[in-house]
Formats: structure tokens, sequence, C-alpha cells
């Protein structure tokens, strides 16, 4: 299984680094990068603060919305061109061809993460700007973060198309990071339907937002142990579930 899986994941991985989509969005991730250097330069009070901030939104932003238009495409393209019939016609199962696409994906997205983390960690060394434990933590849980929206595209791409999955996979990121103010709206509203409904939304939907550590690397804040390990373990949590509905839907699926 473990073979098959690796396989999948490879040609997958060799796949998402020949899309088209993938250098495009990460080639503006870069150009936004290096523009932080020129903000900075250019601005008369806290240039090292703005540096931080804009590289850092850069790196997350981008990660996840090549996370969502590269793996929405994961199913469809092998429909598209009539390969899944060919692939699973081999002693391979549905779950290890969607296990194989997904880890893929998800090692390909933290290879190009690293390499936009490369270059702000070597602009912001050129600058004088230290990096510590909170930019190590904000990275670390960004990697997280690319696999629980990863996990998410795989799931809408297993049973609708690209359009519709980009749209809900979004949909689903940007609720995501608003989970926490919704359920806050809701328990001060006073009405017990909305404080209900926003305490399911909140439950639901990804916390995304205590994946992210931006303003504490930026602003050099101090970040606990359990700021990492709980997000972590969560997000681990909810890849595990999102993949189980996804192999479970894609086991019924009918490509006819």
């Amino acid at each position: 299984m473990i073979t098959r899986v690796f396989t999948i994941a490879w040609n997958t991985g060799r796949e998402a680094v020949r899309s088209k989509l993938l250098y495009t969005l990460f080639f503006f991730a870069l150009v936004l990068i290096f523009a932080s250097l020129i903000l900075a330069n250019i601005s008369y009070v806290e240039r090292n603060r703005i540096l931080q901030d804009i590289g850092l939104a850069s790196i997350r932003f981008f990660s996840v919305a090549i996370s969502i238009f590269v793996g929405v495409g994961l199913i469809h393209k092998e429909v598209e061109r009539r390969t899944v019939y060919t692939i699973l016609s081999k002693p391979l199962s549905r779950g290890e061809f969607l296990l194989g696409k997904y880890l893929g994906l998800v090692g390909t997205l933290w290879l190009q993460a690293a390499i936009m983390i490369a270059v702000f960690a070597a602009i912001s060394l050129l600058r004088g700007v230290a990096l510590d434990a909170g930019h190590a933590a904000a990275f670390g849980l960004l990697a997280v973060e690319l696999a629980v929206v990863v996990a998410i595209a795989t799931f809408f791409s297993a049973f609708t198309t690209p359009l519709l999955a980009s749209l809900f996979a979004g949909g689903v990121w940007i609720a995501g990071n608003l989970t926490r103010n919704l359920r806050d709206i809701g328990a001060d509203s006073g009405v017990e339907i909305v404080q209900q409904v926003t305490a399911l939304l909140h439950r639901v939907l990804p916390d995304l937002a205590s994946f992210n550590l931006s303003i504490e690397a930026a602003h050099g804040l101090p970040v606990a142990a359990s700021d990492l390990w709980l997000p972590a373990l969560y997000g681990a949590a909810y890849v595990t579930i999102v993949l189980v509905c996804a192999v479970t839907i894609f086991e019924r699926r009918d490509f006819k």
C-alpha cells in the first residue's frame, strides 16, 4: 500500500511542478516579497515591520491560493484525460489513489513554500532583521494550514467540477478565518438560535486563525508551546476527518 501511495504521490508532484498556474502564482508571490523590500525602503517609520508584514502575508496568501487552484484539479484532470480508468484498473484502491494525490500536492506546496520562505529570510537578513522562534512557529503552522486547505480542496474535487470546487474551497478558507469572530458575535448577540448556529459553524468549519502567527512573528511577540502543538494536533485531526469523507465520496463516485 505504502509503495502504491508513494508512486501516485511522486507522479502527482511531478505533474504539479509542471503546472503553469503554480508558476504564475509563485512568480507573483516572489514579486510581492521583493516589493515589500522596496516599500520598506521608501517608508520613514517601522521599515522592518512593513517588510515582515508584507512578506509573511504574501507567503501565506499565495501558498493558500496555489493549494486551492491546483488542488481542485487533482481528480478532474485524471477523469478528463481518461487516465483514471487506467490507473484504477490496476491493483490500486480509490482511497490509495486519492491519498497519493493529496500527499503529492502537499509535498509540492511545502517545497514552494520553503523556497518563498528562504527568499524572505534572505531579504530579512540583508535588512538586518533577525528571524527568531516566532518565525519558525509561523512557518510550521503555515505548513499545517496548507495541509488542511489541500484536504478541503481534495474533498470538493472528489465530487464536483474545478470551478465549483475552487469556489467552495475558497469560501471555506475565508469563512475559516472568521469563525472565531462569528462565534464571539453570536455569543454577544443574546439570541439563542444565533449562538447555536455560530457555535456550530465554529466547530464544523476549520479554525484557520489558529494557524496564523504572522503578527507574533512580525512583532517579535512570545509564542507559547501550546500555540504550536495544539493547532498542529487540531490540523492533523481535521485533515484526517476531511480525507476520510473525501475517500468515502470518491469510492462511490460513478465516472461513466
